[in-house]
């Protein structure tokens, strides 16, 4: 069989970075835990009616096919979208839908977290893949959800990201705008297609800003100082309630000030506020932010590693009041999303963190002949019921080569059992040795414990 060519966009981790990626996912899911969040799964598919609705996403939806059709699948490439089913691209979308289904037995407001696979067809690069990890909060209300909680939820993953500092994952940034600023302005500018505005300037970091006011005129039929106006709000930046001044006066100058950008600009400075007492240099207003995906309404967050600027965003969101609706009913939401993967990826390939070893066992037993293999076997079975992952080694190879064995693994300790008596079974005390210290004592599997840094790999800063 020929070697096999890796597939772009579907990362797969050696051991070691799966132990860092699983880390990332138990500190997430803990802390979600902690802010009151219930964890759900939602199904893999869709369908791709629903999925096709949701802004630029929907040209990098996975249509979903049977390789051999039967009869009545024949005409399936020609039948209705809202018949045929397509790969999730995010899990908000799933969210609303699971919402709708199941809204007479939940409590609301319903706090939820979500760690799944997701899957987009888009041009693989560093950081962007295919198939990948991502982790969701939200909290989605019944008829109304209260200003307080898109303060909130920003906060909640800040605090999740905080939590990976001490392993050496980077400070973070939030940077946040709100889509009412953005529409009213763009309103009292007089452009009128705000969602292509939106999506023009959420090109920004991509293309520069010369390209977008192209764009804008082209695409939009905005005139030059349209273009250059809209290209100024996007310039406004800070920590404090000044913005709010700058965007008033920005928007005075143009004669662009409306009701709703006004609005926008409370909620903005609430937020901005409020993060400051509770977070202090990690919440940002950033007026370029804008989310290209359709359903947000209001606030919308980029989250960037500080220093790792070029990485783009590994976790964005924000508020939408009508994803989820049956034509009776609303239930507004506001969550954030971060990518697990991106994340990991980012973390391995720039030397930031690394496992202390890539195999969960701390304990190689080895085996004197196979005469005897038994005994190690129920030195192991005795570790294990106590909590501590313990191996046999794979062959009565010479002691040497079982303690090389468990070196290149990672393993820290190697169990070695009393020498075997007339009648076969072990004789005298076992020892177990530190083969990185080179240190080895009289053990009893019964009560020995390892070093609690070394019951399970840890993930630590790098160097």
């Amino acid at each position: 069989m020929a070697r096999p060519t890796p597939l772009s966009g579907f990362p797969e981790w050696l051991p070691d970075g799966r132990v860092v990626e699983q880390h990332v996912l138990d500190v997430l899911q803990r802390t979600f835990e902690l802010h009151g969040f219930a964890g759900i799964e939602t199904r893999a598919v869709e369908p791709l009616d629903q999925l096709l609705r949701k802004g630029e996403t929907s040209k990098e939806v996975y249509v979903l096919r049977r390789l051999q059709e039967d009869a009545d699948d024949a005409a399936e490439g020609s039948a209705p979208q809202d018949k045929q089913l397509g790969l999730h691209f995010d899990l908000t979308v799933p969210f609303a839908r699971y919402v709708l289904e199941n809204a007479g037995r939940l409590a609301f407001p319903f706090k939820r977290y979500q760690i799944q696979k997701v899957w987009r067809g888009e041009r693989p690069q560093e950081g962007r893949f295919r198939e990948f990890v991502q982790a969701d909060v939200d909290v989605v209300g019944a008829g109304d959800l209260p200003y307080h909680y898109e303060v909130e939820l920003p906060l909640v993953m800040a605090d999740a990201l905080a939590a990976l500092r001490d392993v050496g994952v980077p400070p973070v940034r939030i940077l946040v705008n709100n889509r009412k600023v953005a529409e009213g302005f763009y309103r009292g500018l007089g452009l009128e297609d705000v969602e292509g505005v939106l999506r023009q300037v959420d090109k920004l970091d991509k293309v520069g800003p010369e390209a977008v006011a192209e764009l804008l005129q082209a695409e939009q039929g905005a005139t030059p100082e349209q273009a250059k106006a809209c290209l100024e709000l996007a310039g406004i930046s800070g920590d404090d309630a000044s913005v709010v001044d700058r965007v008033r006066a920005l928007a005075a100058s143009y004669g662009a000030g409306t009701d709703l950008l006004e609005t926008g600009l409370g909620e903005l400075a609430a937020l901005v506020e409020a993060a400051a007492r509770r977070a202090p240099g990690v919440v940002v207003a950033d007026l370029r932010i804008a989310r290209g995906l359709d359903y947000y309404t209001g606030s919308v967050y980029e989250t960037v590693l500080v220093g790792h600027e070029q990485l783009g965003s590994i976790c964005s969101g924000g508020r939408y009041d009508t994803l989820a609706s049956d034509g009776k009913n609303t239930y507004p939401g506001v969550g954030l999303s971060i990518g697990v993967s991106r994340l990991v990826s980012r973390l391995l390939s720039a030397g930031l963190v690394t496992a202390t070893r890539g195999v969960p066992t701390a304990v190689l037993v080895a085996v004197t002949d196979e005469a005897t293999r038994g005994h190690s076997d129920a030195v192991a079975a005795a570790l294990r019921a106590r909590g501590i992952p313990a191996d046999v080694a794979p062959t009565a190879a010479k002691f040497g080569k079982q303690i090389k064995f468990a070196d290149r693994r990672g393993i820290p300790f190697v169990w070695f059992p009393g020498q075997p008596g007339d009648d076969g079974e072990a004789d005298g005390a076992d020892q177990v040795k530190d083969i990185r210290s080179g240190e080895q004592v009289d053990a009893d599997a019964a009560t020995w414990e390892p070093p609690a840094e070394d019951r399970h790999p840890r993930v630590v800063p790098a160097g």
